[in-house]
């Protein structure tokens, strides 16, 4: 059943694209709550999902107020924090469960991770810490208007992922943080958000995803 709020069915819209049944009792895993993750975050709590884990370290700072969606308010204030806040202004009923620290592979996450973090070195400790228990994974990377996600909920995704995983020495210089703008933030989380409404239908989803703003170029593999 849809699920109302004050006598306001809030989620018949959307009803035919994002099962809401399937979402009851999943916990989705964000780590990072920066540029994409913040978004995520959001995205997650209003399609109706029930419960999120939030793993961040980080402190909002001036900058992330044009570029992550943070308020004036939030400067100096801890991420995950202030993204609980935000998603509980979306719906008080999610339960959220925050972890102020990087993610270390003692931390328990869900079988749904949305992995939104600065650097290769970190995701390929993530993507082994959580890969054999994990059913729907999708990384989200950016840098200024370039985006790819990559997502993994079969065997097709999970040969592919690891190909992704080359030395932090031959990343593209720079952090998504360092050239970044929300409306890029915001269509990388909605791509991430659009496979994960794909796995929820039970279709199948593009594992490799990658969308130039500034080309007008969409390539999926």
């Amino acid at each position: 059943m849809p699920i109302t709020d004050g006598g306001h069915v809030r989620l018949t819209r959307q009803q035919d694209l994002v099962p809401s049944d399937r979402l009851v009792d999943l916990t989705a895993t964000v780590i990072g709550v920066g540029a994409i993750g913040r978004q995520v975050a959001l995205q997650l709590a209003a399609i109706g999902t029930r419960s999120l884990q939030l793993i961040d370290f980080d402190t909002v700072d001036e900058s992330n107020i044009t570029t992550q969606g943070y308020g004036g308010d939030d400067v100096g204030r801890l991420k995950v924090t202030a993204t609980k806040e935000a998603v509980l202004r979306l719906d008080p009923s999610i339960h959220v469960n925050v972890t102020v620290d990087r993610f270390r592979a003692r931390h328990a996450v869900s079988d749904v991770v949305f992995c939104c973090v600065d650097s290769i070195s970190a995701r390929s400790a993530i993507w082994r810490s959580v890969q054999h228990g994990c059913r729907f994974w999708s990384d989200g990377r950016m840098l200024g208007e370039t985006i790819r996600i990559l997502s993994v909920a079969d065997d097709q995704g999970r040969s592919h992922f690891p190909t992704s995983l080359f030395q932090q020495s031959e990343a593209q210089t720079g952090r998504c943080t360092a050239r970044s703008t929300i409306y890029s933030a915001n269509i990388a989380a909605g791509l991430m958000l659009h496979q994960f409404a794909r796995w929820l239908r039970g279709q199948p989803i593009d594992p490799d995803v990658s969308l130039n703003l500034l080309a007008s170029e969409l390539t999926v593999a």
